[in-house]
């Protein structure tokens, strides 16, 4: 935006007060222009908003000097939730345009100054409200409410595919993470309808995490605008991290860091390997019926199986668990023998699915198996190193970022200045 106008302005208020002064000393009453009120600019400046009701927000908004012996000094367009509209003003004062594009369904405010040839200043404030949008995206935030381990991503899941980069761009700058301690984090397109969100390093024990959105009225691409989402907020607790070990067949369990307990376990054996690599938690059943003809086995094959299982851990869609084994106890400790799962005594599987919650960490070492799937399976989000992840962002493919979701929405939180 240009500013030779407002300095100007600046300058002539300097001046009255130094006039002031003199005129006071001498007894006789202020006269400079500048020191009376603005007058009513009305007839000064025209908007191109013409007399719809409501104004088309695909159209940038333009204020313009009529030419009667004046200029636009200073324009700010406000919406009713604070954000500004950019724009600039020619150098001449003749004509003022927004740069940024209008929200759709917002009411906002015009306040334009203005100045007349002899410098007494001008005032005209006006109100439109833009049309609402026909097509809107939202952003629905995961997990539930609630507290979670140190593992737990964030998700979005849009109402309507981005596959474009720009518009991509737009929604990833208005999805709002904010954490208590805070940390570095970025968003991670998984598809052109989810991303997934996650710190550089597991989440604080003790953190407030809340993602917020600030789509709602911002045109994300063509005649596309945001909606209203749902905002989010979870707790996360202490840090609990489980480790198996398939080549020494045991489960170690550290609380911030402190090993509270090592047990012995089985898992896959070779064909039906545990999958290596970090998995999250996500969700405890406390029976399982568990037929070989979920995973493709077929049923009255030599692997086939239909077995009641308690104290069940999920770490995986497909259904890999951490569960009770009762008949694998000989083994356990001493070889692989499940068909994928990490098995375990009753008391010990009790013991785990009392001790952990959806979020927490169990990662598996040592196997022969598979790295576990980044997505589509669960929550394999930290077998990616920081670099690849940033690399699924949309802010940092199109260098607007250098890392994290750290850029604010400029076009509407900011004039441009």
């Amino acid at each position: 935006m240009n500013h030779t106008p407002r300095i100007r302005a600046v300058s002539g208020i300097a001046l009255v007060v130094s006039l002031g002064v003199v005129a006071t000393a001498c007894g006789e009453p202020d006269r400079h222009p500048l020191s009376a009120a603005p007058y009513d600019a009305a007839r000064q400046v025209s908007f191109n908003t013409g007399s719809d009701s409501k104004v088309d927000p695909e159209k940038p908004l333009e204020v313009t000097s009529k030419g009667e012996g004046g200029r636009i000094t200073d324009v700010t367009v406000m919406d009713e939730a604070g954000h500004y509209l950019a724009g600039e003003l020619a150098a001449d004062g003749v004509r003022w345009r927004s740069t940024a594009p209008l929200a759709a369904g917002a009411k906002y405010t015009v306040r334009v100054s203005t100045e007349d040839d002899e410098g007494a200043p001008g005032l005209r404030t006006m109100l439109f409200e833009t049309a609402p949008a026909k097509r809107f995206l939202t952003a629905e935030f995961g997990p539930k409410a609630g507290t979670y381990g140190v593992g737990q991503p964030i998700t979005a899941k849009l109402s309507l595919a981005v596959a474009d980069g720009k518009g991509r761009a737009v929604v990833e700058r208005a999805l709002k993470i904010s954490s208590k301690p805070a940390v570095e984090g970025s968003w991670h397109w998984v598809d052109d309808k989810t991303l997934h969100y996650r710190p550089r390093d597991y989440w604080p024990a003790g953190a407030v995490v809340n993602a917020t959105s600030n789509l709602q009225g911002v045109k994300v691409a063509g005649k596309l605008y945001g909606g209203r989402s749902k905002p989010l907020k979870i707790t996360i607790g202490d840090r609990l991290e489980a480790v198996t070990d398939a080549g020494s067949h045991t489960m170690t369990v550290m609380r911030d860091g402190e090993v509270i307990k090592t047990m012995p376990v089985t898992t896959g054996k070779p064909g039906f390997d545990t999958r290596n690599g970090i998995k999250v938690v996500l969700g405890k059943e406390y029976f399982v019926r568990m037929r070989s003809t979920s995973i493709g086995i077929a049923e009255g094959s030599s692997e086939s199986y239909d077995l009641p299982v308690y104290y069940a851990t999920r770490v995986t869609w497909s259904g890999e668990y951490v569960h009770a084994a009762p008949w694998s106890v000989g083994s356990q400790g001493s070889a692989n023998v499940s068909h994928g799962c990490t098995g375990m005594s009753m008391e010990n599987a009790e013991w785990f699915y009392k001790t952990v919650r959806e979020g927490d960490i169990v990662k598996v070492i040592n196997s022969y198996g598979d790295m576990m799937d980044t997505f589509g399976n669960g929550f394999g989000d930290w077998n990616l190193s920081w670099d690849k992840w940033l690399k699924g962002s949309a802010l940092v493919a199109g260098s607007d970022a250098a890392a994290g979701n750290v850029t604010e929405v400029s076009a509407r939180l900011r004039p441009r200045v």
